[in-house]
């Protein structure tokens, strides 16, 4: 949500400076920053849903909007002008999220990624650790790192666990069963599929469902 603190302050600080001259109160720029940072942050998500959301329903994978990555790039900028950790931890995590999810490349991904995940353990920010940790484990698993790849999306699932995102924690068990599946382990496969479907079941993370009914389609009789 917009601080409109921050607006007003600027608001104030402007008549303030131009009626006495005092061109220090400017500093209420970096207010502006902040809510300049939370605007592109959210921005850029909302586009990112839109695009999940189109490719779950179109046949051919819809196209990138041009402006996400500029948006979490400068939601980055700002935040880290800001010294705001937390923030600019979840603005990176968004950038490599985009290689990794819209554009397919888990190269230039991974390091933003794992800045991110750096970053958040810095600000205490279990829920973008979280998010950064599934994402590496996921490209590690495109890599045939199955034990990496487990071990990641594992502490995921343990943190998702810990903060209460039980939607999260279901999709996480689909990759979980991707994995042990592809290690030759069918019955645990199905075992964490199972459990998964409950989680979401109760959660009403009907989109996780999906995936999970996908991912049983996968596994071997």
């Amino acid at each position: 949500m917009i601080d409109r603190d921050h607006l007003a302050e600027a608001k104030a600080r402007y008549e303030q400076s131009v009626y006495t001259g005092d061109v220090s109160v400017l500093a209420a720029e970096r207010g502006l920053d902040a809510v300049e940072a939370d605007v592109a942050l959210d921005r850029g998500r909302l586009l990112h849903a839109r695009y999940l959301a189109a490719r779950a329903t179109e046949g051919a994978p819809p196209v990138e909007d041009p402006a996400e990555l500029s948006l979490f790039q400068r939601a980055t900028k700002l935040y880290a002008s800001l010294g705001a950790t937390r923030g600019e931890a979840e603005a990176t995590f968004w950038i490599g999220c985009l290689y990794q999810v819209v554009r397919g490349d888990d190269e230039t991904a991974v390091p933003h990624l794992e800045r991110a995940r750096d970053l958040a353990v810095r600000a205490g920010d279990a829920a973008t650790e979280a998010e950064a940790l599934r994402h590496l484990g996921i490209a590690a698993h495109r890599a045939g790192r199955l034990d990496q790849a487990r071990d990641l999306l594992t502490e995921s699932t343990r943190l998702r666990r810990e903060i209460g995102n039980l939607s999260g924690v279901a999709s996480n068990m689909v990759g979980l069963a991707y994995i042990a599946s592809a290690q030759g382990e069918t019955a645990k496969a199905r075992t964490v599929l199972d459990e998964a479907h409950e989680i979401a079941t109760v959660r009403s993370a009907h989109a996780v469902i999906s995936h999970i009914e996908q991912a049983r389609a996968t596994l071997p009789d």
